[in-house]
């Protein structure tokens, strides 16, 4: 039986048009995120299977690709459970491997701590159209700063990135807080058993509408009267700071001090800078869910106009690390959802700009050693120049050859024949 061509079921392959762009994207965010600081890491992508499914990952940890024991350690006929058999998995993420880190390396560096991490993450998904098991996530988050700076910080390196990539796009980014939604829920008389149940509820608001929503609320047993007052102070509260402050007045005495002020705190200061760049706005959204079990205070999100989904989110994880050192630590993280900008730039048709000319050498097939050297020490003095130079033995179909280099970006050709090169 021959090998199979194609990959694994929800992998694919990339070919050199999309790479040149992921590469471009790629170099973009690093390009922005050490401006502002952040420190590029690096984290295995097996981790601890403990770690993977110690309830922080939300609906992922249904979906990790678990690693057999190797070796001796592995012993299916003596196996009664899963952990008889399994002790590793892929990272479905970039968070919980980073908190692992920080814990294992916070004695060798700086507090706080600003790590930019990329890599790929594996879920074991349902594959469909822009959506594979294997996929690159883009993170920033800065560790050990408990102050509204990490969220400023984090909010203006995302959209900066984003509005370098994306020059011609407008995103909105959304923000909120889990005390806050907390709070609302509570305010509304709603059991603080239930709150997972209600929020989940409230997450479908985009795609079921808010009767959706309380006809969801309302056939999962929840009281008419708690329904009615949560489905209105949702549709009462605007969407900017003063929206936030009196919304915290109107939860004095159910929601922590301080939270309505510093989330009004991020948004004056964040929306101070941000009124120079026409293509970004940040508002007040009080149904922002984020599914992540982690989160622990401010969440966002960025969405593009026109766009049925977000392009990045975040959010503050503050307990995440105290599951492995027993003291818990202020964290803050921000993902650019790097496939879906991938996949957008793609649609689109972009082309990377300021790329050098691409020259295609082509010569005649039959070259003898001298003349092919001859070929080839011009390419390589061109290169010296800074130009980028393939050098190709001309194919029979020399026009189908063509063609397939522009798709990859060749727009100049130099062809050598044998006759010409004897002169």
């Amino acid at each position: 039986m021959p090998l199979k061509k194609k990959p694994v079921t929800g992998m694919k392959d990339i070919l050199p048009g999309e790479m040149q762009i992921r590469e471009y994207v790629m170099s973009q965010i690093k390009e922005t995120y050490k401006s502002f600081g952040f420190s590029q890491i690096d984290t295995p992508c097996v981790e601890h299977i403990e770690n993977l499914t110690s309830k922080q990952g939300g609906d992922n940890e249904k979906l990790i690709f678990k690693i057999l024991k190797r070796g001796e350690k592995l012993n299916l006929e003596t196996a009664r459970t899963e952990s008889d058999v399994v002790d590793g998995g892929l990272r479905y993420d970039l968070t919980l491997p980073l908190s692992r880190y920080y814990s294992n390396n916070a004695a060798s560096l700086p507090a706080p701590f600003k790590a930019l991490q990329m890599g790929s993450v594996w879920r074991a998904d349902r594959p469909q159209k822009g959506r594979f098991r294997q996929f690159v996530q883009c993170d920033i988050d800065i560790l050990g700063d408990a102050t509204c700076m990490a969220e400023i910080e984090l909010i203006l390196a995302t959209t900066t990135a984003l509005g370098k990539i994306c020059k011609d796009e407008k995103f909105t980014v959304r923000i909120n807080d889990r005390e806050i939604l907390k709070a609302m829920a509570l305010y509304s008389g709603f059991p603080e058993e239930s709150m997972e149940q209600v929020f989940i509820t409230l997450d479908k608001l985009d795609k079921i509408g808010m009767d959706g929503v309380k006809e969801e609320l309302s056939q999962n047993g929840f009281s008419h009267e708690s329904i009615e007052k949560y489905t209105e102070l949702l549709s009462s509260v605007t969407n900017d700071s003063q929206g936030v402050c009196k919304l915290g007045q109107a939860l004095d005495g159910v929601l922590p001090e301080g939270v309505a002020a510093n989330l009004a705190h991020i948004m004056d200061t964040v929306t101070e800078v941000l009124d120079v760049e026409a293509d970004c706005r940040l508002v007040f959204d009080p149904t922002l869910v984020r599914g992540m079990g982690y989160y622990t205070g401010t969440i966002f999100e960025v969405s593009v106009e026109g766009l049925g989904y977000s392009v990045a989110g975040g959010g503050r994880y503050d307990k995440m690390i105290g599951k492995f050192t027993g003291m818990d630590t202020p964290a803050c993280g921000f993902s650019i959802g790097f496939e879906r900008i991938v996949g957008m730039l793609m649609d689109a048709g972009f082309t990377v700009p300021g790329e050098g000319e691409k020259t295609a050498y082509l010569f005649e097939k039959g070259l003898d050693p001298e003349a092919l050297a001859a070929v080839i020490k011009e390419a390589m003095k061109a290169r010296k120049g800074g130009a980028r130079i393939l050098v190709a033995q001309m194919n029979k179909n020399k026009k189908f050859q063509k063609d397939q280099l522009m798709k990859e970006g060749y727009r100049e050709f130099k062809e050598f024949y044998k006759e010409a090169l004897k002169k």
